[in-house]
């Protein structure tokens, strides 16, 4: 689909990199030719990314353990990023969600969605973009660009799940409005709503219980959840160089499922107590193994 080494001379900063849909991404864009910066939260995670990316396809991966909910920790790692060289692409991709019924949500709960989603999300954003507009650029330069991971129920509402809602309009809203004051600048800004591409960490979280894809076989229209390799490629798209004109756009990438059915979370509200009560519990075994892989 791509010329071979598009993205040679590009460094490109992913943020969750190391597992998932980062780590697809990343992927791509290195056997494409790209440099990576990978980030997440267990330092170790990245690093075994980073080793394991670089033997399949050779090229350079950095590795950073950061909790981007912290504002210092992430200026002092993208200081630490500039030093050995400019960025030329930012994806955020870092981020958590959950279900819960939005009664039963405590403040703390709902602060470990938007602390690290809104909060870390422009953190990142504006660690990075301030380095810009401090380099200097002027037209005919490569411009810089920005791809935000969002959800497409930011267009329609999330039921069970708005933490993560607010969380995303809100970098729908940054996106959007960055776009427009820092176009002057030489960046670029845009973001992508995937549906479901089932991952493990989503899957536990979002359809406990549930064979991940299930929903999608279903109900999309297509019959079938996306493709790593389908979002890898948008966003490729988006950080190449070629259409410099298109910024402050949010893509849904679902197999139009949000415009047949909602793309939401819905259904749920046939769940019993006993479900509610049978997800929580999964829910909170996942974060205990997450929390146990951290420190080990």
């Amino acid at each position: 689909m791509f010329e071979n080494k598009l993205m040679a001379g590009k460094r490109i900063l992913i943020t969750g990199g190391g597992t998932g849909l980062g780590r697809a991404m990343g992927e791509q864009l290195l056997a494409l030719g790209a440099e990576l910066v990978i980030c997440g939260r267990r330092r170790g995670v990245c690093e075994e990314a980073a080793a394991q990316l670089t033997a399949k396809h050779g090229g350079v991966v950095h590795a950073y353990g950061v909790d981007i909910r912290d504002a210092a920790a992430v200026d002092a790692m993208i200081e630490d990023i500039f030093a050995k060289g400019a960025l030329a692409g930012l994806i955020n991709n870092a981020a958590g969600n959950f279900i819960s019924p939005t009664e039963a949500l405590s403040p703390r709960g709902f602060d470990a969605i938007a602390n690290i989603v809104m909060h870390g999300t422009f953190y990142v954003t504006h660690a990075v973009g301030k380095r810009w507009i401090a380099s200097g650029w002027r037209p005919g330069q490569p411009m810089r660009s920005v791809v935000s991971i969002v959800v497409s129920w930011v267009e329609n509402g999330g039921p069970y799940v708005v933490p993560s809602t607010m969380s995303k309009s809100a970098v729908v809203g940054m996106t959007k409005s960055l776009a427009i004051e820092w176009a002057r600048h030489g960046i670029r800004l845009n973001a992508v709503g995937p549906g479901e591409i089932p991952t493990e960490g989503a899957s536990k979280r979002l359809a406990p219980g549930v064979t991940p894809g299930t929903r999608s076989r279903e109900n999309n229209p297509m019959g079938r959840p996306g493709e790593e390799r389908e979002l890898a490629n948008l966003v490729t798209f988006l950080l190449a160089d070629g259409c410099d004109w298109l910024t402050g756009q949010v893509m849904m990438m679902d197999g139009a499922n949000y415009m047949a059915t909602g793309g939401n979370f819905y259904e749920l509200r046939k769940w019993t107590p006993e479900q509610w009560q049978s997800a929580r519990a999964a829910i909170e075994e996942q974060n205990r193994k997450d929390r146990a892989q951290r420190t080990a």
